[in-house]
């Protein structure tokens, strides 16, 4: 089987940023991963050991010269001794456990420092898209030409409506290919386009595929920051202390914050009025898009700040037709922005596109310590909590949520 994992930088841009804070903050933090399925996809016989050769060939990968210089320029924010240190890293299979049980279920484990882990989520969901398409054959019915022409008709369509927005699929991509074809017909269009609409084509999460386009790499943190530090002190003032390591690492760049790992209430408890000025705006991504943003302007309102010089990214499992509806709507309350991900990056006719993710599930602030602390997050869109059920439930009583929802 073909290496489907071939660049370093063949990752989202939040994984590092993210590594980075880390290593700053919880240096000697061990954490585990697990990988869920919302579709409960059966996977072909051996697929699981194809997965895990595809791990065990992520450790031949290193970070270039080239992907190094592109990051130092782009990515100003980033401190030179992290680029040494991601120079020195190296994956290691060891960190991750690939099962399959009698029915075809796959079961991903992953446990290890916090600081290597956490460049191993977004490249291996990608793995196991790309591989599903092509142990099943689906990927020989992937039209390329075609699908440029509808991605250039989606950007053509967003710039029109004046939507900010940005490649966000690198985690559930049908295959590299397709995220490749949609950046270069992205900006193709921008390129032709630019002045003729209000509306732009910002950049991708990829960092490779930013670097070979020459756009802009976007992203800033993910879920897994803010519930790791949950599970070590507790989700009463864990987005308070994730907001202040973002602080310590960043000094005010990176400054979109991801409010939603244990819901809006008690985010906006911890989001006083020096957060509110700190960062440049927040990331919706879960809930009623209309309903997060009027909790985000009233909240804004409370603290005598103006929503409209605030900047809310939508990113909510959105398409096209919902982000040019949203656009309309929010452009009278904020400075809206979309980061949309499988619709770009996984919209071939006919084929059902992957619904998986890798959740941190537990967490210790050092190797030292002999058990681990669970944690989980706390969506609002209802039905999708990640975590154990126990835990779950734990976390919603210790921050006052109704457990039926």
């Amino acid at each position: 089987m073909k290496q489907i994992i071939k660049h370093f930088t063949d990752d989202d841009l939040y994984k590092f940023s993210m590594c980075c804070a880390v290593i700053d903050n919880f240096p000697r933090a061990q954490v585990k991963y697990t990988f869920v399925d919302r579709n409960n996809t059966i996977y072909p016989i051996g697929f699981a050991q194809l997965v895990q050769e595809q791990v065990k060939m992520l450790e031949n990968l290193v970070i270039t010269d080239g992907e190094v210089d592109f990051m130092r320029r782009k990515c100003y924010y980033m401190p030179d001794w992290f680029f040494t240190y991601l120079k020195g890293f190296r994956y290691s299979a060891d960190w991750v456990k690939v099962e399959q049980d009698a029915e075809g279920h796959l079961q991903v484990d992953i446990e290890g420092n916090w600081s290597d882990t956490i460049l191993l989520e977004v490249k291996l969901l990608a793995i196991i898209s790309e591989l599903y398409y092509i142990v099943s054959g689906e990927d020989q019915t992937f039209d390329y030409d075609a699908y440029y022409d509808s991605a250039y008709e989606k950007a053509q369509r967003l710039m029109g409506a004046g939507c900010i927005f940005s490649d966000f699929g690198t985690r559930r991509r049908a295959s590299y290919k397709a995220e490749d074809t949609v950046i270069r017909a992205f900006k193709d269009c921008a390129l032709k386009h630019s002045l003729d609409y209000k509306g732009a084509f910002i950049g991708s999460s990829n960092v490779y595929l930013a670097m070979k386009h020459d756009v802009l790499p976007v992203g800033t943190m993910a879920h897994e920051f803010v519930s790791a530090i949950g599970g070590m002190y507790g989700p009463q003032m864990a987005n308070h202390l994730a907001m202040n390591a973002w602080r310590n690492t960043f000094r005010g760049a990176l400054g979109t914050y991801l409010y939603d790992s244990f819901g809006w209430d008690i985010f906006s408890l911890n989001f006083s009025e020096d957060f509110a000025n700190l960062f440049k705006g927040l990331r919706v991504d879960s809930g009623d898009n209309k309903q997060e943003l009027q909790h985000i302007v009233e909240k804004y309102k409370s603290l005598n700040i103006d929503s409209r010089t605030k900047q809310v990214i939508f990113s909510n499992a959105l398409t096209t037709d919902e982000a040019i509806e949203l656009q309309q709507y929010a452009k009278n309350y904020c400075q809206p922005s979309f980061g949309i991900g499988t619709h770009f990056t996984n919209d071939f006719a006919g084929v059902l596109p992957m619904n998986t993710v890798i959740k941190l599930v537990a967490a210790k602030i050092t190797e030292a310590w002999p058990f681990y602390n669970d944690t989980c997050k706390l969506s609002d869109s209802k039905g999708k909590h990640t975590g154990k059920p126990e835990v779950i439930r734990r976390f919603m009583e210790e921050i006052h949520v109704d457990m039926d929802s």
